[in-house]
């Protein structure tokens, strides 16, 4: 995904309350889309609308889950930790943080010295 972010994308973007909303409600507990609507009292085509912009932005990380009937569902946590906006030479210089999701570390493995001064 993850387009390229201007300062005109971001006002565009996080400019809509609604997605203002969905990355605060996802940013609690990851939450499905029928979830979010019933949260936002929007309708789920324009949820699904406003999480696939934020998908293509990693505002959001989608998951896949299995309900306790075995149903798969896709559900959608924040990734947005912070934006700083600073006015800069006339213009406007945006700075957003992301979470990522890290990779367990592993353990390196120990090699011998290789430069053979045992």
């Amino acid at each position: 995904m993850s387009k390229d972010w201007d300062p005109e994308t971001v006002f565009e973007v996080l400019g809509s309350e609604e997605v203002r909303r969905i990355l605060a409600v996802a940013n609690v507990d990851p939450v499905s889309v029928p979830t979010l609507a019933e949260s936002l009292d929007a309708s789920e085509a324009t949820v699904y609308r406003r999480v696939d912009v934020c998908r293509e932005y990693d505002l959001l990380r989608e998951e896949t889950r299995v309900d306790a009937d075995g149903n798969h569902y896709k559900a959608y946590e924040t990734t947005l930790e912070r934006v700083c906006f600073e006015l800069d030479g006339g213009g406007f210089e945006v700075d957003l943080q992301l979470r990522r999701e890290t990779v367990d570390q592993v353990e390196p493995v120990d090699r011998g010295d290789s430069t053979g001064d045992e």
